[in-house]
């Protein structure tokens, strides 16, 4: 059995996000699902807390009462110092700038202006080569449209290493489907067809595992800062964790839906 424990949605690349009752998946996955990003005005590369930890400690949330913008709503941003700002208002801008002492723009995704974030090509070594990866157009995710990880999968890894801390923030899925068992059960779910929910519901494609970063051994909303967080999904699991996905055809999606896998 497996049904959708969780959605997630963040609204700000790197910045903690929001959870959902229900979405209407599109091929860009869910609306407003990393559309804005901080981006660094003299390179020109969207931020991230692959490489910027402190990201992770501000919040956006979505405020669906201002009927305003393409997701259906005004993002509302919380920084660390308490202070909250609107997306899009200057004033962020220039508080963001002051806050990660360079100069960066809060910024909304465009699909005529593609932007790229930094990856080191090593999750235990943050001195190690970096790389440029490409944003999906018109987003700021990382790669796909939608990220998957049961629970399953966290009771598989959490077992190779106890003392971790298998948390979710760590690991920011779309969709968290509460999966009987304790092995890690999407892997075999790439190359099928995943159905969420019934008609009208979506049909997904996992195409590869979520390969892992040093964003997971970040330190974050209590959660310590743990270097062998990586190490363990390296060498135990071919440093992935999760499946990514492309959108096969657009639908709902509600917490509670069953998921079946073809």
């Amino acid at each position: 059995m497996a049904t959708v424990l969780r959605l997630g949605r963040y609204p700000v690349k790197s910045f903690q996000g929001e959870t959902l009752d229900s979405a209407d998946v599109t091929d860009r996955g869910v609306p407003g699902d990393r559309r804005w990003a901080v981006v660094d005005q003299a390179t020109g590369k969207a931020l991230s807390a692959k490489r910027e930890g402190r990201l992770l400690a501000a919040e956006a949330r979505t405020d669906p009462r201002s009927g305003r913008g393409p997701d259906g709503g005004t993002v509302i941003v919380r920084l660390p110092d308490g202070r909250e700002h609107e997306a899009g208002d200057p004033g962020l801008d220039k508080a963001a700038s002051a806050w990660l002492d360079r100069d960066v723009r809060v910024e909304q995704a465009r699909d005529d202006v593609p932007r790229v974030y930094e990856f080191n090509i090593s999750s235990e070594d943050e001195s190690s080569p970096l790389l440029d990866i490409p944003c999906p157009t018109g987003t700021f995710l990382d790669l796909a449209a939608v990220h998957i990880l049961t629970t399953a999968s966290l009771r598989a890894i959490a077992a190779l290493y106890p003392d971790g801390a298998w948390e979710l923030p760590r690991f920011r899925p779309t969709v968290v489907v509460e999966a009987d068992g304790d092995e890690f059960v999407e892997d075999e779910w790439i190359g099928r067809a995943v159905r969420i929910g019934g008609a009208g519901g979506v049909v997904l494609n996992p195409f590869m595992p979520t390969v892992r970063c040093t964003m997971t051994t970040r330190a974050q909303l209590g959660l310590p800062r743990d270097l062998d967080i990586a190490k363990t999904v390296n060498r135990q699991h071919g440093g992935s964790l999760g499946i990514y996905c492309t959108v096969v055809e657009p639908g709902r999606v509600s917490v509670g839906d069953a998921l079946t896998v073809g």
